[in-house]
């Protein structure tokens, strides 16, 4: 065109044409290759970032990304990197505030959901993180851990119905998981629903049969019902848990004294006094059913107790669970004795008449 209008000689209407779409499309495509070749640095700099950040040297790390957010405040994956350092520094809040920009340039950012929750439980705000976790499983039911952390909280406020709920919800999704079926059995037990529970332990040993602690739950609940038999056979598989091997031991003692085998009793006794002399003390000094062998314990006169390796819920369901079936196991003792003093006194009365 401006040749043409120089020259003074006419383009005809191809050069025309050509020329206006070469004027038109060149600026854009420079405007395309600057701004990609920001994207190549940006890109650089979060890959040099990223190795000093693998390497240990955070420090450098974030100091690269806080120059890339700087320049460019939309960069998603600098604002990824920078929380992620922020949380292993322990800089909870500045994570947090990190992983929510994160969310506000990609909304579909679920992991940036769940570490904020898992985060905010961190720094003991249960409520908000149960927010956080009910908002993310709105916008996507079938993520797995946000199910199970939920489920794991609203227990942990003894809000067990909801629990039960957002867990049964998750199986939907999750149908041969250990975990939801675990919790699932926590939460039943602490509603006092004991079917409910024996159907979701039953589950768990199917799908992981090393795992003992469901195991020692039927065996309780088999107390609970009074069969022993099967109560015997749940304990003797538990009693080579460390974790469970006392408290195993010392009901299979119980289940012995009821039936009148005062000698096993006596020994699954002093085996439970051995594996953990202070908890079980406690307990025999507790239970009626021992007075009949107390001087045949040998319980030492320093007493040791191990710690316990289960979690506030698991012993919070278990101690539920032995308390529950002592009760009706007591109460049925109790009229067991009571009707063989009758029966006593029925046979001496017929002695006298005679």
């Amino acid at each position: 065109m401006l040749y043409g209008l120089i020259s003074g000689h006419k383009l005809n209407i191809i050069i025309k044409t050509f020329i206006y779409i070469i004027s038109i499309i060149m600026p854009i495509v420079v405007l395309i290759c600057e701004y990609k070749n920001k994207k190549i640095i940006y890109r650089i700099k979060y890959s040099i970032a990223k190795l000093f950040f693998l390497i240990g040297n955070k420090k450098k790390s974030k100091s690269i990304l806080l120059d890339i957010i700087g320049k460019n405040p939309n960069n998603y994956y600098a604002h990824k990197l920078l929380a992620e350092i922020y949380e292993q520094e322990g800089g909870l809040r500045k994570a947090i505030d990190e992983y929510v920009v994160c969310i506000e340039i990609n909304k579909q950012d679920y992991n940036s959901y769940y570490k904020i929750a898992t985060l905010l439980s961190d720094l003991e705000k249960k409520d908000e993180a149960i927010e956080m976790l009910k908002n993310l499983l709105d916008k996507k039911p079938d993520y797995y851990n946000a199910s199970l952390s939920l489920g794991d909280l609203l227990i942990e406020k003894e809000d067990y119905k909801d629990a039960v709920s957002v867990l049964i919800e998750a199986t939907k999704y999750n149908p041969n998981s250990f975990d939801l079926y675990y919790e699932l059995g926590i939460a039943y037990t602490m509603l006092n629903d004991f079917k409910s529970a024996k159907e979701y332990y039953e589950k768990c040993a199917e799908i992981n049969s090393l795992i003992h602690n469901p195991k020692y739950s039927l065996a309780q609940i088999a107390m609970l019902y009074k069969d022993l038999d099967l109560a015997e056979k749940y304990f003797q598989e538990t009693i080579d848990d460390e974790e469970l091997s006392a408290d195993s031991y010392y009901e299979l003692s119980k289940i012995n004294l009821m039936r009148g085998n005062k000698d096993l009793a006596i020994k699954y006794a002093n085996i439970a006094i051995d594996l953990n002399s202070q908890k079980i003390a406690e307990k025999i000094k507790n239970e009626p059913l021992f007075i009949t062998i107390l001087t045949k314990l040998s319980i030492p006169f320093n007493l040791e107790e191990k710690k316990s390796n289960l979690t506030n819920k698991e012993i919070k369901a278990k101690e539920h669970l032995e308390n529950t079936s002592d009760i009706t196991i007591n109460m049925g003792y109790t009229d067991f004795k009571k009707k063989t003093k009758t029966e006593k006194a029925e046979i001496e009365k017929t002695k006298t008449i005679d």
